[in-house]
């Protein structure tokens, strides 16, 4: 059922992103390629998806996306302020895409935190404006095992960015 979700999901994003003549790219943690799959399993997206990051670690946070250390320091990899500056990051690399969708979290069943649960995501998005970018995060904490986690994820991310870009 959430696989349906998922491509139904990709493929609206796509339908806005197109309309716009925009392109996107994502910086995922958590998710590890699954919201790059889930885009680029859709035909024709090439059209809409410029490119897409695997930052794992927070080395490749630093060197891929120019996450700033002193923001992995002090909020840590899951948090609102990391996603931000990823999702900032792809469009700092992909001078052509105007959206940006980052994720990061802890999937489980261990990894968690004080403060910070199993199943919670941390949601970047980037929005290329003229004088730079429009920054927003949004966290949720998601029910299930560690696939459900990261499929919930995905599904969030692309229901929320076809939210924030679709013309009013």
């Amino acid at each position: 059922m959430t696989a349906t979700k998922i491509q139904t999901a990709s493929e609206a994003l796509g339908d806005v992103l197109l309309d716009l003549g925009w392109m996107m790219g994502c910086a995922e943690s958590c998710t590890g390629g699954l919201l790059a799959g889930a885009i680029t399993s859709i035909a024709g997206s090439s059209q809409w998806f410029e490119r897409g990051f695997v930052t794992y670690s927070n080395a490749a946070k630093v060197q891929n996306l120019r996450v700033n250390e002193a923001t992995l320091e002090r909020f840590g990899a899951v948090s609102e302020e990391t996603a931000m500056e990823m999702a900032a990051g792809v469009l700092m690399a992909a001078r052509d895409a105007q959206f940006a969708i980052s994720t990061t979290g802890i999937a489980g069943p261990g990894g968690a935190t004080a403060g910070k649960p199993v199943g919670m995501v941390c949601f970047g998005f980037a929005q290329r404006v003229d004088d730079g970018f429009s920054t927003r995060a949004v966290t949720r904490i998601f029910e299930g095992d560690r696939g459900q986690v990261r499929e919930s994820s995905v599904l969030f991310a692309l229901i929320n960015a076809i939210e924030i870009i679709r013309p009013r």
